[in-house]
């Protein structure tokens, strides 16, 4: 029986790689795309909702599916503070995941960040681990992080550190083995692809899925 995905953040980087995948994959007759402002974007499977993040509790009935693709993120530049860091990238994550597994949705796959860890020193890297400690108390079937280290891929913004970290690393990747494996930059299309084929899986359990695996082969590790 085919089923319904939905997607969060579907106008970012690695979202917008994303998307594509969904529409043209079988498994999904229909596939809704939550966002602030409308996509660029027709399909006869695509279902746009237009959303306040701040009152999404506001369209809970809009959220029910089968698989939840989460691909919500900022920088603190972006975001201009800690809070408003914060707001996005663990309020608005942990409220949509509670929320779809309040709607019986069945995965929750989302896009987290290498280093994730509640107690890290780093506010960015605490905070995408606050966020997955949060969001594992839900009662998915399955939930998939995806911790990317350095993504590639074209943004409508430029970002002069990325871009510099990017060039960097694929200079540095030929040492990059071993457990330094998972320091590699690994393209946004990747991760698409591996976010995709994890719910393919059906399976069970947490999982998290690292740069080197998903630029791989897009193996999981249970957690």
């Amino acid at each position: 029986m085919q089923k319904t995905a939905l997607i969060v953040g579907a106008s970012g980087l690695v979202g917008s790689q994303l998307l594509p995948l969904l529409l043209a994959s079988g498994r999904y007759n229909r596939v809704i795309a939550i966002g602030r402002r409308p996509l660029p974007i027709m399909h006869p499977k695509l279902e746009q909702r237009i959303v306040d993040f701040d009152h999404l509790e506001d369209h809970r009935l809009q959220l029910i599916a089968d698989d939840v693709f989460c691909c919500l993120g900022t920088t603190m530049r972006q975001a201009g503070s800690k809070e408003a860091f914060y707001r996005v990238d663990y309020l608005y994550v942990a409220k949509l995941a509670a929320l779809t597994a309040a709607n019986f949705a069945a995965q929750l796959l989302v896009v987290s960040a290498m280093g994730a860890d509640s107690r890290s020193r780093f506010y960015y890297n605490r905070v995408k681990g606050e966020m997955e400690e949060a969001v594992r108390q839900l009662p998915f079937r399955a939930i998939h992080f995806f911790r990317p280290s350095l993504l590639l891929g074209p943004r409508p913004e430029k970002r002069t550190g990325e871009q510099f970290g990017a060039l960097l690393l694929r200079l540095l990747r030929p040492v990059l083995v071993g457990r330094l494996r998972s320091y590699r930059a690994v393209p946004a299309s990747a991760v698409a692809q591996a976010m995709l084929k994890a719910a393919q899986q059906e399976g069970h359990g947490p999982y998290v899925h690292l740069s080197d695996a998903i630029a791989e082969d897009g193996y999981a590790r249970p957690v």
